[in-house]
């Protein structure tokens, strides 16, 4: 850097740039620097595309535009990657979807399989090392699921959502949403932090235990579930159970299917569409069978 004065006034050179008096002086970035931050017309891409791909889950982008709060005309552009929403907007999108501002950056494919995975305490490690141990592709393949299981709070009711299964730190993890309908008739607040919950599985002899729970609550719901041979597609059968005090209005475990759907969004999009509280007569003949609907479960 170099410096020179003259009468009027006193000047700065930093590179190939002049700073007068009084002006702050910019830190330079690196051309690495440069190469690695996405221009906005790249941001404006990315968006785009992961908007176009999340909006297919709704039935018709003017009901998406209406639940969002936004202009039908101005979410056309966010969709065509020719313009940014402001901040409270793009939480809001967010907030609707799942997904959060990483969707400005990264496909919304690898941001909805990430999620923080607690490290095993080493109080338990040696307890639980086998248990803990990475499941195989073969036993349960990364990718997406529809569970079904029977409402806890409601009869003759049952709920179906979508689920991620993926492999994180030699940890299979999982993580999934609620549909509305179900925190509704649980009498909770439809909020994402109601709805989202995540766990990690752990291996068993004949099949898997999932430990789930959602974000920033002290409830925890214990899965089990092993693999059914079934002609229609891949099928676990087994049981979901709540922590919770024993009521005569809800219910502490239910029956419970996984389905495997496929390893790319794009597979669950049809069932994403269905999620949410139906009848019994709305399941499929298979899922109906498993879960042997009209039979108590043998606690």
């Amino acid at each position: 850097m170099t410096e020179f004065t003259s009468n009027s006034s006193r000047v700065t050179r930093v590179g190939d740039r002049k700073i007068q008096k009084g002006e702050a002086a910019k830190p330079l970035k690196s051309k690495a620097q440069k190469a690695r931050s996405p221009s906005p017309a790249a941001l404006r891409s990315m968006l785009g595309a992961n908007l176009r791909q999340l909006s297919r889950q709704a039935k018709s982008i003017s009901a998406l535009c209406r639940e969002l709060g936004i202009n039908r005309t101005q979410y056309n552009r966010y969709l065509g990657g020719e313009s940014f929403p402001r901040p409270d907007v793009l939480h809001r999108i967010c907030s609707h979807f799942g997904v959060d501002a990483r969707i400005l950056l990264e496909p919304v494919d690898s941001i909805l399989f990430k999620t923080h995975v607690p490290e095993l305490n080493p109080a338990f490690s040696d307890l639980l090392r086998r248990a803990a141990s990475p499941l195989s592709e073969d036993l349960l393949p990364s990718g997406f699921y529809r569970f079904t299981r029977r409402c806890f709070v409601l009869d003759d009711v049952y709920v179906q959502g979508i689920i991620t299964i993926s492999r994180q730190n030699d940890l299979t993890v999982i993580k999934g949403f609620d549909p509305k309908e179900a925190v509704l008739a649980q009498g909770l607040e439809v909020t994402q932090q109601r709805r989202e919950f995540g766990g990690t599985v752990i291996a068993q002899d004949d099949g898997f235990a999932i430990l789930v729970s959602r974000r920033g609550s002290a409830t925890t719901h214990f899965n089990y579930l092993a693999p059914i041979p079934a002609p229609e597609g891949h099928f676990w059968l087994g049981y979901t159970a709540r922590a919770a005090r024993d009521q005569e209005t809800a219910r502490r475990v239910e029956r419970q299917t996984y389905e495997f759907l496929g390893p790319r969004i794009k597979d669950a999009l049809p069932a994403a569409r269905l999620a949410g509280l139906c009848n019994p007569d709305d399941l499929m003949p298979c899922i109906r069978s498993l879960l042997r609907i009209g039979e108590p479960f043998q606690s």
